[in-house]
């Protein structure tokens, strides 16, 4: 079975809280222990600075986030774990991927256009307070996820375009520079992407409607007494639908708990019962966590030194890729001039696969040889995903080739044999 690898990070600005343990912390735990995994967590420090101008607030956040991730059962001996500023070769990734990437793709971020239209709505000039960091945000996730290659990304619901986003950028990037970069897929929980925070809104620090993941038990019950609810009376039918109540308790409890509180709503549960039964059963599977994450509070040498051992693994993989890419995009040394083709095509000694967008807003890849000549050129797919798992079948091709091909839109064949021959290469470079 081949190993996938798994990336997610929690941006520094702020202390962890409810939403960030059920939408990241806890599934991306439980992913890092299946078996044929290969996980790589971190602390996204320097997306902090999009956001947040304090300094000791970026570095007790910083602290309070690796707590959170250990006590919760993340085992640094078995997973990448590591603050993304302690990894140079990041910010250096950034720049790669800044250069192929196109501004009609940033502009069309979610974050960007809701700074812009916040600025239409009030009659001042569209970019007003916006700085080059929330405009770049994309590329640095980019970054993120392309300099480890991960597979899969879990992330909330309002994230995923920030994963296609990095596959369009990673495309961009494959076909100027050859096959470096896996292209990503968001991996959501579906039933706890996002938690609605204490207004009914989304759960976030934007807000201020969070609720701490380790607010000492008292502060706990307070807030979650403060809910907002509706002023249906004891004994009238309440709505799960819409209910922030039942959302947040549906996150944590089972299937049959969450059918039991869904009765006891069409029953007519008086709220204040209702929000003793959220805390009891939070506070059921946070407790045990919170002594862990209280002992390692006070005791930053522990996590510091976690810190730096995660670092140094990342960059034991980030330091070499970078090295491959520099030499791909012509960054070289100048005596390694002798025997290197001119132009592009010196950018690999094997045939690859190519993926990219036309201005028709449709998807396509070729497949060449090791000197640029076309050996297959596909039709249109409606999605990057799509042509990307065709790609993943061709360069996984160990039978006969025509029973796949029937299967494939094409625009252009070579000779089936020359097609064969080369992925029977691209395989042969892989083991």
């Amino acid at each position: 079975m081949s190993t996938v690898r798994v990336l997610t990070g929690i941006t520094t600005s702020g202390t962890p809280h409810l939403g960030n343990y059920v939408g990241a912390i806890r599934p991306a735990i439980a992913a890092s222990r299946a078996a044929g995994v290969q996980s790589y967590y971190f602390l996204a420090d320097y997306h902090a600075l999009i956001k947040v101008d304090e300094p000791a607030r970026i570095q007790r956040s910083t602290l309070e986030i690796a707590a959170s991730w250990i006590a919760c059962g993340l085992d640094p001996e078995r997973v990448t774990f590591y603050r993304q500023s302690d990894v140079p070769e990041i910010p250096e990734l950034t720049w790669f991927l800044t250069c192929v990437c196109g501004k009609g793709l940033l502009n069309r971020a979610h974050a960007y256009k809701a700074s812009v239209d916040k600025n239409n709505a009030a009659g001042v000039d569209p970019d007003a307070d916006v700085t080059a960091g929330l405009f770049m945000y994309p590329v640095l996730m980019a970054a993120d996820i392309l300099m480890f290659n991960a597979h899969r990304v879990p992330v909330g619901r309002d994230q995923i375009q920030h994963i296609e986003m990095a596959r369009d950028i990673a495309a961009s990037f494959n076909h100027l520079y050859g096959e470096h970069f896996v292209l990503p897929e968001a991996q959501i929980e579906e039933s706890v992407a996002t938690l609605p925070g204490l207004d009914g809104r989304k759960m976030s620090k934007s807000y201020d409607n969070t609720i701490p993941l380790f607010a000492p038990r008292e502060q706990l019950r307070k807030l979650i007494t403060g809910i907002k609810t509706d002023s249906r009376a004891p004994g009238e039918p309440k709505d799960t639908e819409g209910s922030a109540l039942f959302q947040i308790y549906q996150a944590f409890a089972t299937p049959e708990e969450t059918a039991k509180l869904r009765q006891a709503y069409a029953d007519g549960i008086a709220w204040a019962e209702a929000k003793t039964n959220l805390f009891e059963r939070i506070d059921q599977e946070i407790a045990p966590k919170r002594e862990a994450y209280e002992t390692l509070i006070s005791h930053p040498e522990r996590l510091e030194e976690m810190l730096k051992a995660g670092a140094a693994r990342a960059r034991a993989i980030a330091t070499p890729f970078t090295t491959q890419l520099r030499h791909a995009v012509g960054l070289r040394d100048l005596r390694a001039q002798a025997g290197a083709q001119a132009g592009k095509k010196d950018r690999t000694a094997l045939p690859s696969f190519k993926q990219y967008r036309e201005s028709d807003g449709k998807f396509y890849f070729k497949f060449v040889d090791a000197q640029g000549r076309l050996l297959l050129q596909s039709k249109a797919y409606d999605s990057p995903k799509e042509a990307g798992q065709v790609i993943k079948q061709l360069q996984e091709q160990t039978g006969p080739l025509p029973p796949l091909l029937q299967e494939i839109p094409l625009q252009q064949l070579s000779n089936v044999d020359e097609v064969y021959s080369a992925l029977q290469l691209l395989l042969a470079a892989k083991d």
